[in-house]
């Protein structure tokens, strides 16, 4: 069985149309096992009943922004090894250093290419 048929991912973002996109690209690369959050609670609430292998979550979200889900994630003895790919419109070194320092695997800056995103979820998983 490929990697990509096993494959379990969370997308959070708190725009639809984001979320749409980022589903609709994995879907390309076929991925089915995907499952959307709107928020960073969201997003616990969705791994806490249905772990996944990776989550990819926009950074600039209101109340939890992407860091802080990243933080949570990072606390929780179950979630503490989830691949995390954080993308984000404001790719400044803060965020990104920040964001190496809480356990981030990788990022993306927005606007991206499906390619870009393939790429980036294969440098945490491996080959799709």
């Amino acid at each position: 069985m490929a990697l990509r048929d096993q494959l379990r991912i969370l997308v959070v973002d708190d725009m639809s149309t984001s979320r749409g996109l980022i589903t609709q690209a994995l879907e390309s690369f076929g991925i089915g096992n995907i499952t959307t959050a709107a928020d960073g609670p969201g997003a616990l609430q969705s791994i806490a009943k249905s772990p996944v292998h990776l989550v990819v979550s926009d950074y600039n979200m209101p109340g939890m922004d992407g860091l802080a889900l990243l933080q949570a994630l990072r606390q929780g003895a179950a979630t503490q090894g989830v691949g995390f790919l954080l993308v984000t419109g404001r790719a400044d070194n803060d965020i990104l250093q920040r964001g190496q320092q809480l356990g981030m695997n990788n990022y993306l800056t927005k606007p991206f290419e499906t390619a870009d995103l393939k790429g980036a979820i294969e440098a945490i998983v491996g080959r799709l």
